[in-house]
This record gives structure tokens, C-alpha cells and sequence, in this order.
């Protein structure tokens, strides 16, 4: 089959070339991957530290070819949502059939495939904040993949939504037609406290955001964009500057049950109440384009590879 194989002597470590089909577990299907997109993580990966002759990719929509040995997964000619931590860069991959979730028939497979990363962050993000409804709710680095899926679904849940960007000016109509209630720059122009806060930055957002949480509020660091540590001044973590708030970690691969999550965005997105805001969309062989995009901060949304 076609794949983007990495290959640290080809521009851009990266080259289209031929691999094996994947052969699936029992608890795996095999599907024809149609597209696939991009996340900063496993670009940044591409370019440094994966090694040679390997196949990357986490998200990918696709048709389920092979149903899964042990009767687990939908049968043969199903639109699917896949992810998984490689193989998405190619024309086939196995997955696992509780990362995997059905499609609408006739949804652009394109759109489908900037969720899984992306959108399961958002969701599952939100939900470590309990009930929003009527509550504050910050979310920086709110024009990334994740940042706009959080801002919709946030808006969804009935959350006053204070998107955090470094250019309120370039994305702020965006930002606000996708849910916002509000556009600034940067957590230390909060005005009031929030309930919680989603982070998709790290270092100083993350401890500027912190400091905006009212008393048993809830920051989930999701992202760590900016490559900083994070440095508390004191007396900061004091009592008396706001008891009882915490600070959340998160790992979607060590997330369980996603397959009905993934349905459940999926139709979202073909129904039209979700909106991935694709910002780049080409073929397969032009991945490197895309992946330079994302790296260098000049695409503000998902890149998506249609896989003929």
C-alpha cells in the first residue's frame, strides 16, 4: 500500500513510497483510510525523532474493510472514525475497535477526520470541569485544532466562553462566530474569575490562566504548545488568593471507552453543529507543505490529506 514513510534524507523527512499492509489483531479491523489529519505533535515527530521506515498518523476517516476477528467492530463498507497512535499517514491501517467509531453515511470524510485528537481533547477536557451551565469557562490557545472544538462544545454545554489568542484582532470574528463571548489576549486579561479553565498552552498561560480560577475552580492543562515550564510565584498557591482549586492533568491515549464519543462527534460534524474549520487541504504527497505550515504557527485550524 501507499504511505508517507519517514525518511530522514527526503526534504522534509518524509517521503510517499510503498509499506505493507498492516496485518490486524483479533480485536482490531482493518480500514481504507480516505483522510487524515494533522496535529502539531505528530508533525513535530516527523521532523525529529521518529525513526526511519516508520508510518505516523493518529487520526484518519475511513471504511472498515476487514471487520475485527472477534465480532467487536462494524461490519464491512461502514463509514468509520479511527485513532490510534500511527499509521493514519497511509492507504490502510488496523485499529482497535474501542478507538473507533461510526460515521453518517455521506459526511465529508475530510471533516470526520480533524476529530479524534482534536475533538475527543475538547470533549473530555470539558467534562473534568463538571456542569458549565452558566459558568465561566477560559480556553487558551483557543485558534489551535483543540482550542476551537473546546470553544464550540463549551458554548454547547451553556458556558460563558473567554477565548484566550495572541492576535484578538486577526481571529476574533472567528472565534466569536464559533461561540465566544469573549476574544483577549492572553488569561491576564481576565476581568473575573472563572470556573475552570482549558489550557492548550503551558508555561506562563498556563500560570497566568491558574490565577484567574475563582475558589474551587478547575484548570485541565491539556497542551504544552509553548515548550516552558511552569513557575508559581508566591504566594500564589496560598489559601487566601482562592481555596480549594486544582490543576488537572491530561493524556487522551490513557483515556478509555472513546468509541461512542467519537460517534457522537461525528454526527455533530455532519449535522453542522460542529464546525471543524479546516484550514489546508490537499493530497498525500503534499504533506510536507502542510506539515511546515502547522510547525511554523502559520495555519490557525486542522490540515487535512485526502488519501485517494
Amino acid at each position: 500500500m501507499r504511505a508517507l514513510i519517514t525518511d530522514p534524507a527526503a526534504p522534509g523527512g518524509l517521503r510517499l513510497g510503498e509499506t505493507p499492509d498492516p496485518v490486524p489483531a483479533p480485536d482490531e479491523a482493518l480500514v481504507r483510510v480516505t483522510a487524515t489529519s494533522l496535529n502539531h505533535g505528530e508533525a513535530s515527530l516527523a521532523r525529529q525523532g521518529a525513526p526511519a521506515g516508520a508510518v505516523l498518523g493518529w487520526d484518519a476517516a475511513g471504511v472498515v474493510v476487514r471487520p475485527a476477528g472477534d465480532g467487536s467492530s462494524p461490519p464491512a463498507g461502514t463509514p468509520v472514525i479511527t485513532l490510534g497512535m500511527a499509521g493514519a499517514w497511509a492507504e490502510q491501517r488496523a485499529v482497535h475497535t474501542g478507538m473507533m467509531g461510526t460515521v453518517p453515511e455521506g459526511a465529508d470524510p475530510g471533516a470526520i477526520s480533524t476529530i479524534p485528537v482534536a475533538g475527543l481533547s475538547a470533549l473530555r477536557a470539558l467534562r473534568r470541569l463538571g456542569p458549565v451551565l452558566g459558568r465561566r469557562v477560559l480556553i487558551t490557545g483557543a485558534t489551535g485544532g483543540v482550542g476551537r472544538y473546546a470553544v464550540q462544545l463549551a458554548r454547547l454545554a451553556g458556558a460563558h466562553v473567554i477565548a484566550s489568542t495572541g492576535d484578538p484582532a486577526a481571529h476574533g470574528d472567528t472565534l466569536r462566530a464559533l461561540g465566544a463571548d469573549e476574544v483577549l489576549a492572553g488569561p491576564e486579561n481576565v476581568d473575573e474569575p472563572v470556573h475552570g479553565v482549558l489550557d492548550m498552552v503551558g508555561g506562563h498561560h498556563l500560570v497566568a490562566a491558574y490565577d484567574r480560577l475563582a475558589p474551587g475552580g478547575t484548570l485541565v492543562a491539556v497542551g504544552r504548545v509553548t515548550g516552558e515550564g511552569e513557575s508559581f510565584p508566591y504566594p500564589m498557591l496560598s489559601g487566601d488568593r482562592g481555596h480549594d482549586r486544582s490543576i488537572v492533568s491530561f493524556y487522551l491515549p490513557g483515556e478509555s471507552g472513546l468509541g461512542p464519543d467519537l460517534t457522537w462527534l461525528a454526527a455533530k460534524v455532519a449535522a453542522g453543529v460542529l464546525t471543524p474549520q479546516i484550514a489546508w487541504r490537499g493530497p498525500l504527497d503534499k504533506a510536507a507543505e502542510a506539515i511546515d505550515a502547522l510547525l511554523g504557527r502559520r495555519l490557525h485550524g486542522k490540515a487535512v490529506l485526502d488519501i485517494a
